[in-house]
């Protein structure tokens, strides 16, 4: 049984359905790339694994860990092992990044029956993260992503899946927009990290990260589904041809 199950998802927005029985299976130790052109309902998937509000699962179920959390709130899915990086980070000013990674870590340690971690040790850990992340340690006192650049944003995201230790770290788009020197921030961050204890999922449309995270399993996704599975070398096979030929297979198949 794999840790993370998505069986036959359908998912609406706005009554618009965009998952249309989508089915996927990621466990830790195993790093997975989901790929597919713009509007083929990438990040609808990943905000539907971690319980999106404003998304209705209509059909299929998400299980974690063997527990059917289809209806689990966000927090709920948090706590039990799910984490998510963001395409586009919010700020939260008044928030000190401090502050908010205490509470974050000490939500987690509450979900495992633990008492609140000290001050010291809290230091010492998340000073500990942030020389393994290369994150200067003045960014303690400033707000959470309040002015940060985007490279700053996802070391921000990596520095938070280092301190939580996910069991399954869901990377949506985190590519994005980035230079090559935040592209390989969020690389090492994923190559550090991911195995046994945890595994990965990183979306994408680019093929530039998979140069420097290698998947082991890669799928396709297009208008709702995922229509093609494969290794690394399936990457290779999308640079040199692009989607086109994937749309060509899906309506030959209809």
């Amino acid at each position: 049984m794999a840790d993370l199950e998505i069986n036959n998802l359908h998912v609406s927005a706005e009554e618009k359905q965009i998952l249309k029985g989508l089915n996927l299976e990621v466990s830790r130790g195993e790093v997975h790339a989901l790929m597919g052109p713009n509007g083929s309902g990438k990040s609808t998937l990943a905000n539907s694994i971690m319980g999106h509000p404003s998304l209705e699962v209509t059909d299929g179920t998400i299980g974690f860990l063997g527990e059917d959390i289809t209806e689990a709130a966000p927090d709920e899915r948090s706590r039990a092992g799910l984490f998510m990086a963001f395409q586009y980070p919010v700020a939260v000013p008044g928030v000190t990044v401090a502050k908010y990674l205490r509470m974050i870590v000490n939500a987690h340690r509450e979900a495992r029956g633990e008492p609140e971690i000290k001050i010291k040790d809290f230091a010492r850990m998340t000073r500990e993260a942030m020389e393994l992340m290369d994150v200067p340690q003045e960014f303690s006192s400033r707000y959470l992503n309040d002015g940060f650049s985007g490279g700053e944003k996802k070391r921000m995201e990596m520095l938070q899946m280092a301190l939580l230790e996910p069991k399954i770290a869901v990377l949506d788009e985190t590519d994005s927009g980035l230079d090559i020197d935040a592209l390989r921030t969020v690389a090492e961050g994923v190559n550090r990290f991911s195995g046994p204890d945890m595994g990965v999922l990183i979306i994408t449309h680019y093929q530039r990260i998979l140069h420097m995270v290698k998947p082991d399993k890669v799928h396709v996704m297009y208008e709702g589904r995922i229509v093609k599975q494969g290794g690394p070398e399936l990457v290779s096979e999308l640079e040199e041809k692009g989607y086109g030929w994937i749309k060509e297979e899906v309506a030959a198949a209809a």
